[in-house]
């Protein structure tokens, strides 16, 4: 049995969505090594314990394979930049771990640049090859800020660059990532294969709207244009609730904007400055009736959402493949997204979809009016969504990865079958 040792080293699998470092990067580990295991493939996933309170092994993901939460530093959320000094501690207990349940991994799996600087050092200890996903990076980031404070530091690039340079083997989600760690980090392309992400689609599937309205509590009567995310910057939701002051539709049909990320409960010491922001815009345009702010909601209740929604929107100036928009599309509903990263390739322009210029209310209001008042465009892009969607389900994606992990062994001279 291949053994692989998955590193998300600054969030685990099983948060809750939509908190401020919880997001696709959390459903792509959690569900590939949920499909490794149906596969016969045995992962364990290490992540830094960030409560005292969770026992620091659990079997969540099936098949024998285990998240470990390992303390490394006061065991409670940290800052990205904090978290870098504990990651010496963070490699010790991984490779207590290992002694203790005398685990031999064959394959190293990190995500994120902060898990690859781990993998580096546990990889040549350990003399296995070592796969890395960076998910986002600091370089594209850093382009598209708005604000000083919004960008990333030389300590994530430089850190990038090194576990670049060290790793076996790079999954990027889009051909746009690849290119974009060829232009901006001199990256060696023959070492990059281009896995997208995939979606479970034994979850993620069209239910009927009257069902899933009722389950989210919206009157089957009413209509729902759905944002799901980090409530930050890049996201553009901003760009959203602008586009919502110029909607097209008869009082008596106007649709209800429902934001799922964040903590719009939070005290106003609590509040992330984004969410006190967005919150700000929507009472200036007078749209509070509009405009919903549901906070985090648990995977399992997503497909409702999705499902209950005319539309989905992803309006992010950046996104390396877009996560949300392909649940979506599972779910039979329509995305408007921004034209950029792996949303220009994910989201079928004029099929599944529409793009549309990032930080450009109108284009997207003119979208907007455009699926909101035609129903067979919706429903014909809702049906050819979720079809396309299927080709993504995780039982052909873990595949791709397994044939990765196997052209890394075959590398270092090993072959497992």
């Amino acid at each position: 049995m291949l053994n692989v040792a998955m590193l998300s080293y600054h969030t685990c699998p099983l948060a809750t969505l939509g908190g401020k470092d919880t997001g696709g990067m959390n459903v792509y580990v959690r569900d590939l090594t949920r499909e490794l295991g149906r596969q016969g493939i045995h992962v364990d996933v290490f992540t830094r314990s960030q409560d005292e309170h969770v026992p620091h092994v659990l079997h969540d993901l099936g098949y024998g394979n285990r998240v470990v939460h390992v303390p490394a530093g006061p065991e409670r959320p940290l800052t990205k930049r904090e978290m870098v000094d504990h990651l010496p501690e963070f490699i010790r207990g991984v490779e207590q771990f290992a002694i203790e349940k005398n685990m031999n991994y064959d394959i190293i799996h990190s995500h994120y640049w902060q898990s690859g600087l781990a993998a580096e050092l546990l990889a040549d200890g350990w003399n296995v090859p070592m796969i890395h996903m960076f998910h986002t990076l600091g370089e594209m980031k850093n382009r598209i800020a708005t604000r000083e404070e919004e960008k990333e530091g030389p300590y994530r690039l430089d850190g990038e660059r090194r576990v670049l340079k060290r790793a076996d083997r790079v999954i990027a989600a889009t051909l746009a990532e690849q290119a974009q760690l060829q232009w901006l980090y001199k990256a060696d392309v023959n070492k990059i294969t281009i896995i997208p992400p995939g979606v479970d689609t034994s979850h993620f599937y069209p239910i009927p709207p009257d069902e899933a309205k009722q389950f989210v509590g919206v009157p089957a009567e009413d209509r729902v244009i759905l944002f799901v995310g980090r409530i930050e910057p890049l996201k553009g939701v901003d760009t959203l609730i602008q586009a919502m002051t110029c909607l097209d539709i008869p009082l008596s049909e106007r649709p209800v904007l429902a934001i799922i990320g964040g903590d719009p409960e939070a005290n106003p010491e609590a509040m992330t400055v984004e969410m006190t922001r967005l919150q700000s815009l929507v009472n200036e345009l007078s749209k509070s009736e509009m405009v919903i702010f549901l906070g985090k909601r648990g995977q399992d209740t997503l497909p409702y959402y999705y499902s209950a929604a005319e539309v989905l929107v992803m309006p992010s100036h950046y996104e390396s493949f877009g996560m949300v928009a392909l649940e979506a599309m599972a779910c039979g509903t329509p995305v408007i997204a921004s034209q950029v990263g792996g949303l220009a390739f994910l989201v079928q322009d004029g099929e599944t979809g529409f793009h549309v210029p990032d930080q450009d209310p109108g284009a997207l209001c003119e979208k907007l009016n455009l699926l909101l008042k035609d129903e067979k465009l919706r429903q014909g892009m809702g049906a050819r969504a979720a079809e396309y969607a299927r080709s993504y389900a995780w039982e052909h994606i873990a595949r791709q990865v397994t044939a990765v992990y196997h052209q890394a062994l075959h590398g270092r001279g090993k072959l497992f079958i």
